[in-house]
């Protein structure tokens, strides 16, 4: 991407080079997510030209000397919130909170390449089974991981515990999945009833069409008094504010701002309010 708001651009550039620390991978598959819009429209500050893509699948090709947990030929998903490693909250096991992150297709060359560097390689990437293919598993690293971490980590949902879903794109629709395999009663909140339908398929026990319904009062009636936990996937406004106003007493605000439009911003960050 060589300007903000103007056309790609396809080159050949050399193979790049590892150091001690890093990996080179051979990709597979990368995802496009509505975060590559943003960076393309110059919504965060990050210096240019560079190679987009976050969400990669892929072979490793070679190791430098310091990576202990891959070899060449293991199959791979890089997480799109890495971390430097040597920092208090890399230490921790924060590394999506890391003071210096290494973030691909943001601070560094990404996934729509035919090769790419990942840094750190012991921590920011983790081994694929065999029974997952690199389409699927390019998701993984970015939506999939977001939404676990905001449903499980942050948010702390047990089973039989009613948690509403605002905002049902890539993140929504993988805190359904996720929140439907933990045991959790699921409200499912959108405008397109496209993606309302596929909530359904997906294990949601509720769906709202906020265009049409007040999602505050339905989730209140459907849970009987408001939401244990609530996820606001999109990052407007309007989301969080709902999001907060259908909980039940002593309920969890999980907001993923995120999706929403930050400038100036290369961080990744979950909130939670209690």
């Amino acid at each position: 991407m060589p300007e903000f708001s103007g056309s790609l651009s396809i080159e050949e550039v050399p193979t790049p080079r590892h150091g001690d620390d890093d990996a080179l991978i051979k990709v597979s598959a990368c995802g496009v997510c509505r975060s590559d819009h943003h960076i393309w429209k110059g919504h965060y500050n990050i210096e240019l030209p560079i190679t987009l893509g976050h969400e990669i699948s892929g072979t490793v090709e070679s190791v430098g000397k310091n990576v202990s947990k891959f070899v060449p030929g293991d199959r791979v998903v890089v997480t799109m919130c890495g971390g430097c490693g040597s920092c208090n909250w890399c230490i921790e096991g924060r590394h999506h909170s890391c003071d210096k992150p290494y973030q691909p297709g943001y601070n560094a060359p990404g996934g729509f390449a035919e090769y790419m560097v990942v840094k750190q390689a012991n921590i920011n990437m983790e081994r694929l089974p065999d029974n997952i293919d690199f389409a699927s598993a390019a998701a993984l690293g970015c939506r999939y991981i977001t939404a676990y971490h905001g449903v499980i980590e942050v948010g702390r949902l047990k089973a039989g515990d009613w948690i509403a879903i605002h905002g049902c794109g890539g993140v929504g629709l993988s805190a359904v999945q996720i929140a439907r395999a933990c045991g959790g009663l699921v409200i499912a909140i959108d405008i397109d009833n496209r993606k309302l339908e596929l909530c359904k398929e997906l294990g949601a026990d509720y769906t709202i069409n906020s265009r049409h319904e007040d999602p505050v009062r339905r989730v209140k009636e459907i849970t009987g008094g408001g939401a244990s936990l609530s996820l606001d996937a999109l990052g407007l406004k309007e989301t969080c504010q709902n999001s907060v106003k259908c909980l039940r007493k002593h309920g969890r605000h999980v907001l993923d701002w995120y999706c929403g439009r930050r400038r100036n911003s290369t961080s990744r960050q979950r909130h939670h309010v209690r």
